[in-house]
């Protein structure tokens, strides 16, 4: 007999109906996990990477949610899950210890990812749950000469994953990156955007691109190209792994189309003041397009998020592909009749700081490899602000941060600067007219 637990007070309707389908989903079933010789035979190894050093080999893979109904008869995916195999075979002559939080601070244990379902489950059908889930965790140390593997439950992401996988041994951390590209959602990735780009592009030198980017278009448009949005804030230079490596670093995510079921997880979000790792953003316009991609690091809520819209442009640096952006912070929704949806996200008006901010995140990914600014955009004070699309008001320093970006990880004392004025001056505010028109 399957039994219901009661659910406390919620804050909707609609939080109500998807608990209700997610049980209906779940209930009355019988839930078999896999054994030891069942799961070497999965599916799941067959995408595993595999990195090694003097005396540590580690394996690594993603279980889709396929595959992690397969093996622990789970579908994890429903509560936010996600399964990491990890495989560590250990030749050096100590002991290492793996550290789940660097896979992820708020990881979930065994008995966590089982009470998760026991809606649908007997008292000792959850027991047994718990107990095969735990055989089933990567459990440490590993000890010298020994080869263990093992599940550790980390939070959903549905793009991309930068899997981080520290051993600690004596007196010593050893560390090992991956990156999967999960992209079982509805959206089109840097890569994506880089591959269907197929016009010529022109290489130009530092004197050059300087020019080419203060002479770029100030601001985003609408779809008829008449009327002026948010300003082009930020310009990336670099090639889709670059670019997705520094991001993925910093907990960004691509937003989703607009379609059916993103509207239905916006709505429903929006509802709960739970946060959506990929909601929509509205289109904007440069180059009588709409944005190639959309970025976006989630927070607390959907009330509150940062986003970047980019855009390829027809230009290379040093083999590299040039991006300009536009960059805000989103702090609050308001209704508005210039929206299709009669709601937008309301930014903040200090668009410099989105900008800086961002500079920030880059440094801390340890993929900023040259940092400059450049005019191109009509600066603007809290006093007389200039207006987006949407009639939100914002201000600016007139500058667009230039940031050229790299997949080897930089350090900071190795970040260099473009050799322009402004260069020296990162992050001036509301410049006078005077520094504006001084000679280059």
């Amino acid at each position: 007999m399957c039994r219901l637990t009661r659910l406390r007070p919620v804050k909707t309707v609609f939080f109500l109906l998807l608990i209700t389908l997610l049980l209906s989903v779940q209930a009355c079933t019988t839930y078999e996990i896999l054994n030891t010789a069942a799961i070497s035979e999965s599916n799941f190894k067959q995408h595993a990477q595999t990195k090694q050093d003097k005396h540590l080999t580690v394996t690594a893979a993603i279980l889709t949610s396929q595959e992690a109904i397969d093996v622990f008869g789970l579908p994890i995916k429903l509560v936010g899950m996600q399964a990491i195999w990890i495989e560590v075979e250990n030749r050096d002559k100590h002991p290492y210890w793996l550290l789940y939080p660097a896979l992820d601070p708020d990881y979930f244990s065994p008995d966590e990812v089982a009470y998760a379902f026991r809606g649908a489950m007997s008292d000792e059908n959850l027991n047994t749950t718990m107990q095969q889930l735990r055989k089933l965790s990567f459990n440490n140390p590993v000890h010298p000469g020994e080869k263990k593997s093992g599940f550790v439950f980390v939070n959903l992401d549905e793009d991309s994953k930068q899997v981080e996988i520290e051993l600690l041994g004596h007196q010593k951390l050893t560390t090992f990156s991956f990156f999967f590209s999960v992209h079982s959602l509805n959206y089109l990735s840097l890569f994506d955007i880089e591959n269907s780009h197929h016009e010529e592009k022109l290489e130009v030198d530092e004197k050059m691109l300087k020019q080419a980017l203060e002479q770029l278009p100030c601001c985003t448009t609408s779809e008829d190209g008449k009327k002026q949005g948010d300003p082009l804030n930020l310009v990336l230079i670099g090639n889709a792994e670059g670019l997705f490596k520094a991001f993925v670093r910093r907990g960004w995510h691509p937003a989703e189309k607009n379609y059916l079921e993103s509207a239905r997880r916006t709505i429903y979000s929006f509802l709960l003041g739970s946060h959506y790792r990929y909601s929509p953003v509205s289109p904007l316009y440069a180059f009588g397009r709409k944005q190639d991609v959309a970025l976006q690091k989630a927070r607390g809520t959907i009330h509150q998020r940062q986003h970047l819209r980019l855009w390829l442009t027809p230009y290379l640096y040093q083999g590299k592909g040039v991006w300009i952006g536009q960059v805000s912070r989103d702090i609050g929704v308001r209704f508005t009749r210039q929206s299709a949806f009669l709601v937008t996200h309301k930014i903040d008006p200090d668009i410099d700081e989105a900008r800086n901010e961002l500079i920030q995140e880059m440094l801390f990914s340890r993929g900023l490899q040259k940092i400059g600014y450049v005019r191109g955009i009509p600066a603007s004070t809290p006093e007389s602000p200039a207006y987006n699309l949407t009639g939100d008001p914002y201000f600016n320093d007139g500058l667009r941060a230039v940031l050229q970006l790299s997949a080897r990880p930089v350090q900071l004392t190795d970040v260099r600067f473009f050799n322009w004025i402004y260069s020296t001056r990162p992050g001036a505010r509301h410049l006078s007219d005077s520094y504006n028109n001084e000679k280059q």
